[in-house]
């Protein structure tokens, strides 16, 4: 039966960089009876990065790729996507900009996190930007990802309130305890029809 309900979920890629948070809470949120995503494949520009660990031990298919020639490494990805009939990506904290060739060669959906209230604070430094310009309020925002950064379709964001005395890396913390709540409303909202 298991296999069963496997067999219509969305078959999904997370891309990641770094530890690999929020990739374990997509994983854990893809086991649910309800979730309408199953994590297929990690894919790290990183050999060091934790969340490749992480996917071992959970035996998730997974591949580096240095980027070192990027057009090599983004057609590999392709076909090896393609292989795997993936149909969604979820970049989690994944450092390198894919090119416009690999965003429109995907006949799938890619996402995005990004720790800030988009369109406000594209790019890095996210918290010590907001924290400079005195912002009252950063957060996160899912987005649809195209070739112009982080400027695609917005889906859902959170607000998070700034105190008085954050700094970059507490409030960093709190955003991405977000983060992880956000992004599977996101994919929930955007399959709920499905």
């Amino acid at each position: 039966m298991k296999k069963l309900i496997g067999l219509n979920k969305v078959k999904t890629a997370v891309f990641i960089s770094g530890t690999g948070s929020n990739l374990k809470k997509l994983h854990k949120f893809s086991l649910l009876k309800k979730s309408p995503i199953k994590v297929e494949m990690v894919i790290s520009n990183n050999p060091k990065a934790k969340g490749i660990d992480f996917a071992k031990k959970k035996k998730i298919d997974n591949k580096i790729y240095t980027f070192k020639n990027r057009i090599n490494d983004e057609n590999k990805i392709l076909s090896f996507l393609k292989k795997n009939e993936i149909t969604l990506i979820c970049l989690a904290g994944f450092m390198r900009i894919l090119s416009e060739n690999f965003i429109n060669k995907f006949k799938g959906k890619i996402l995005n996190i990004h720790p800030s209230l988009l369109p406000k604070y594209k790019g890095l430094n996210t918290h010590k930007r907001a924290i400079n310009n005195k912002e009252r309020y950063s957060g996160c925002t899912v987005h649809f990802v195209t070739s112009k950064l982080d400027s695609g379709k917005i889906i859902l964001q959170k607000k998070v309130q700034i105190k008085k005395h954050d700094t970059p890396k507490n409030l960093a913390k709190r955003i991405l305890a977000q983060e992880h709540l956000l992004y599977v409303k996101a994919i929930s909202k955007l399959y709920a029809n499905r």
